[in-house]
């Protein structure tokens, strides 16, 4: 069996520095799952619809962005090894939703959101700072997080233009994906977070997702 590698808490500020500028001005390195909206045609949308589908898959966009720094962040200084390895696979599939909305946004003449390095590197202080606390306060965090962004796509998949079926198809798997995320934080002992925590946590979110979906 080979032995797990120790890395020094330099080598850690590498990874991240370089999983930093992957994130943000890379193309991701995905899992090789299909893209969801594969042999879905191209609707026929005005102007207006096609701004609003592109708006929105920029905010889930800066989200993945923001997943990224959260996870690498949390990984950081996780205690055990089970938690931490938990963290970066869930970091590798989130890389497939970054790498689908970045398509989509191509397909629909857009670009991601300016503040791409703000995202993660906030996320990624966050992140560290709910390991600092402990592995069940951080799979907790995991597990609230993505509860809430399991209501924010709710949220656009409400306000897509019903004919956009190709975002929609790529919004409803990532749906399934971030279920599965905070179901498997629940199952390795996610603390249940205190309300005034997860409150500041819908504040975060709602002052990301508004500027996102502007600049």
């Amino acid at each position: 069996m080979t032995a797990r590698r120790h890395y020094t808490l330099t080598d850690r500020f590498l990874m991240a520095v370089d999983q930093a500028l992957r994130t943000v001005h890379a193309p991701p390195r995905t899992t090789g799952r299909p893209y969801p909206a594969e042999g879905i045609p191209e609707a026929e949308m005005s102007p207006a619809e096609r701004d609003r589908s592109a708006r929105l898959m920029r905010v889930d966009h800066a989200g993945e962005v923001a997943a990224q720094g959260l996870y690498q962040g949390q990984a950081l200084f996780a205690r055990d090894e089970r938690v931490k390895d938990q963290m970066l696979q869930s970091s590798e599939e989130e890389n497939d939703h970054l790498a689908w909305c970045e398509r989509r946004l191509q397909e629909l003449g857009s670009r991601t959101s300016h503040l791409g390095p703000f995202w993660y590197t906030g996320s990624y202080a966050i992140g560290a700072l709910a390991s600092l606390a402990g592995d069940r306060w951080s799979l907790g965090f995991v597990k609230e997080t993505e509860n809430q962004v399991v209501e924010h796509l709710d949220d656009h998949l409400r306000r897509l233009p019903p004919q956009d079926g190709r975002s929609r198809a790529i919004l409803e798997q990532m749906k399934i994906d971030e279920g599965h995320h905070a179901y498997k934080a629940h199952l390795a002992g996610a603390a249940d977070l205190p309300r005034p925590v997860k409150g500041l946590m819908r504040l975060t979110s709602k002052l990301m997702t508004n500027t996102a979906y502007w600049i």
